[in-house]
């Protein structure tokens, strides 16, 4: 008799954990329909906040926040220091305008962490030199200047370090002796005709001479972009700023069809100026920056973890909305979500807002190799930063496919218009990657640990293009779906609340080929 009934009550407990599994799977799934607050957590990072650099305020203030909602909804917060950068940036307005021609408003953007302007500063355009002798006739007149430079811009700075000048020199000398035989073909041509020598042509570096352009005292440089235009950061040297070698020249990447129309008025001869307001503002740090990590702990295996997140630093000259405030904000919501509805997983769920994914993926970095957690603990890492498509589907290993089935069972049509697919993954796995790229997922799989996100699609045809925002003037509130990110954050919530409740990890077997 003893013997059945502790048969009878183990299946009960079964039974009611169960219920109380499905339980919480019912509320979020109706909370995602009648209190989904995604929307909002996006609204307060783009429009309350704003673009969110490395040492920025902006990035301090959000870190504070995300910790304060995560411990308003009841979870344990992880504060984890990564690193700290010598000077802090903020950007605050910038206009710019022609005097005289056609009087144009300008459109323009500027690298994080490069010189503002001293209030309004007016001046003369000019075109860069492209030779020493040239450079020498312009000397005086490069003083208080705008000078305009050529090639297409990719949003960074000029490189004013020592190994950005050595590039420089070196090339100089290339120039000079290639110019020099150039000119002993020319004579040898005149003297042998039929007998000619080739005239090698001169491939010209933009700002090889801002070194000797910034001593002479212009104003700043201004480089042809195309749109939507972008604006990195001072990748060459923002790490070894000091208060005392801040940037002093402005670097400026003008709107194309603006830069082709100044640069003929420039050869034409055109009497006009430019004038620009810029306020890049640099203050003392050292400013310091941190992975924020909600913390659902586990009911029965504490010490193993399913890890959902996005990277919550950005680029300033926009809001940082899609990349990454979309990631961030559907794994915030996937958190409240599950806390609202007293989720009690069996393994700890971590909501992971990582810093300084665009300064090298260091927050994901340094969880990875400073082994935060054990890795070979962690069941599934779903990252999301390509966008705010919707959470459309999954493609996993077959080793993992029984599983997916069973924990995407209850959002297969949770949204009629947004169909969600379990795909088992066809051919060869690929080999574990060597080196880091792409996303914060990227050290987890080169350290072996299953990172299978989610199938992101633009199912009702918004028309949205990634590289429109990508690190540009586009990445805006306006670029984020409600209904692609209030499905994605439910779809987040129960499939990583469902992997979290398995009475196993996910299987590796064929996750990557073998070495």
């Amino acid at each position: 008799m003893k013997h059945g009934f502790f048969l009878s009550a183990a299946a009960v407990m079964m039974v009611t954990v169960a219920s109380a599994q499905d339980k919480v799977v019912r509320t979020v799934l109706e909370l995602g329909k009648t209190d989904n607050r995604t929307m909002e957590h996006v609204d307060f990072l783009a429009n309350r906040i704003g673009g969110r650099p490395v040492g920025s305020h902006n990035l301090q203030d959000a870190e504070q926040w995300v910790a304060d909602q995560f411990r308003s909804w009841g979870l344990e917060v992880i504060e984890q220091e990564v690193g700290e950068i010598g000077v802090g940036f903020s950007r605050g307005p910038w206009s710019g305008r022609m005097i005289g021609g056609s009087g144009m408003d300008l459109h323009f953007v500027t690298p994080s962490y490069s010189a503002g302007t001293k209030g309004p500063q007016k001046g003369r355009v000019l075109l860069e030199p492209h030779s020493l002798d040239e450079l020498q006739r312009m000397k005086s007149a490069l003083k208080g200047a705008w000078v305009l430079i050529g090639g297409s811009s990719n949003g960074f700075t000029l490189d004013w370090t020592s190994k950005g000048d050595s590039i420089r020199t070196e090339y100089k000398a290339k120039l000079d002796s290639i110019s020099r035989q150039n000119e002993e073909n020319r004579r040898w041509n005149r003297e042998n005709p039929g007998r000619e020598r080739t005239i090698v042509d001169l491939k010209f570096m933009p700002g090889l001479y801002c070194q000797e352009m910034k001593e002479a005292g212009v104003l700043g440089f201004i480089q042809s972009a195309n749109l939507p235009m972008q604006a990195h950061y001072n990748r060459a040297g923002c790490y070894d700023l000091t208060m005392d070698n801040l940037p002093t020249v402005c670097e400026i990447k003008l709107e194309k069809a603006q830069y082709d129309e100044i640069e003929q008025m420039v050869r034409d001869r055109r009497d006009f100026q430019l004038e620009f307001n810029i306020r890049n503002n640099f203050f003392k740090g050292p400013v310091k920056y941190h992975n924020i990590i909600g913390v659902l702990k586990g009911s029965k295996y504490p010490d193993e973890y399913v890890l959902m997140g996005g990277h919550l630093d950005s680029y300033d000259v926009a809001t940082g909305a899609v990349d990454d405030g979309n990631g961030v904000s559907v794994a915030m919501e996937a958190a409240r979500l599950l806390a609202a509805s007293g989720a009690k997983p069996k393994r700890t769920m971590l909501f992971c807002v990582w810093t300084g994914e665009e300064y090298g993926l260091l927050g994901s970095k340094y969880f990875v190799e400073n082994k935060t957690v054990p890795l070979d603990h962690i069941s599934n890492y779903f990252n999301r930063d390509g966008g705010p498509p919707a959470a459309a589907g999954i493609t996993v290993p077959p080793a993992m496919y029984e599983d997916f089935k069973k924990v995407c069972e209850p959002i297969l049509n949770y949204t009629e218009d947004i169909p969600f697919t379990v795909t088992e993954r066809e051919g060869e796995p690929r080999p574990r990657p060597k080196s880091a790229g792409g996303s914060d997922h990227a050290h987890f799989v080169m350290n072996g640990v299953p990172a299978i996100s989610f199938n992101e699609r633009d199912v009702k045809g918004y028309n949205f293009n990634y590289r429109d925002i990508w690190h540009t003037e586009c990445d805006n509130y306006n670029m984020v779906y409600p209904d692609y990110m209030e499905h994605s954050a439910v779809v987040t919530a129960v499939v990583a609340y469902g992997l979290a409740n398995l009475d196993h990890l996910l299987s590796r077997e064929g996750l990557f080929a073998e070495e």
